[in-house]
């Protein structure tokens, strides 16, 4: 999971792969609150 050194040519992590791992986790984190968001609200609408 080294995809930030192969776009940017970058190791921001030393190449451990945290830095993607964390941004996955955001990702995910991001597309959960927003279809809960979407859940709450759509059924209002």
């Amino acid at each position: 999971m080294n995809f930030i050194e192969t776009i940017f040519g970058v190791s921001p992590d030393g190449g451990s792969g945290a830095t993607e791992l964390l941004f996955v986790i955001a990702a995910i984190a991001v597309v959960a609150a927003l279809a809960k968001w979407r859940g709450l609200f759509g059924r209002l609408g």
